[in-house]
């Protein structure tokens, strides 16, 4: 039996779902915030395209010129997200899906994709040794454990790159951090993740 990806649009998203939380009630209204979003970002060419089961398996990119995340890269697609879970895993569907975006980016004339991941793994983030093994490579690394990685299509392509403000503000937390005791360390940086967690909304959602 052939393998189905659907592609969701403005006529589908109301009865297909979107991934994230579809189980899970307590985050009912973040799930339908991420719809209107969503429905919104379909004109700015972003793309979600998933496994055609109820599973979470799907991949998101939008041109990185109409990114929210805070990276330079003129002519690239950025990829937000993309995960394969549980049982899903191992049956080639994380290749089919960036292959998609491969296609996407070529048809596109694209540069190439590219996606921030934790330098390390981070369980929220996509899998980034998995990327490397895909030939992304890594142009950028912040020392906050965040790290660019790129995949091109275009060799000639300039490399995308992190904002400048991203620096800036990881030297004035480490800055602010060094005079304080560790435990008020980990609670400052738990609230900087709340506050940015509460921007991210206020900004992608509205």
């Amino acid at each position: 039996m052939e393998t189905k990806y659907i592609t969701l649009t403005k006529e589908n998203i109301a009865t297909e779902h979107i991934c994230c939380a579809f189980s899970d009630k307590k985050c009912k209204e973040s799930y339908e915030l991420k719809k209107e979003w969503l429905r919104k970002e379909f004109d700015n060419g972003y793309v979600f395209r998933r496994l055609d089961e109820r599973a979470k398996v799907f991949i998101e990119y939008v041109p990185a010129e109409k990114a929210w995340v805070p990276v330079d890269a003129p002519g690239y697609l950025m990829i937000n997200c993309f995960w394969v879970s549980g049982q899903y895993k191992g049956c080639g569907h994380g290749k089919a899906l960036l292959q998609s975006a491969i296609d996407d980016a070529r048809a596109q004339g694209k540069a190439g994709l590219v996606t921030v991941v934790g330098t390390s793994k981070f369980h929220f983030m996509s899998d980034t040794k998995w990327l490397l093994r895909q030939g992304f490579q890594t142009v950028e690394k912040l020392p906050d454990g965040f790290s660019l990685l790129a995949l091109k299509i275009d060799s000639e392509a300039p490399d995308p790159s992190f904002r400048a403000a991203c620096e800036a503000g990881n030297a004035r937390r480490r800055t602010a951090q060094s005079s304080i005791t560790p435990t008020v360390a980990r609670s400052q940086s738990f609230m900087y993740a709340v506050r940015w967690q509460r921007w991210l909304k206020g900004k992608a959602y509205r």
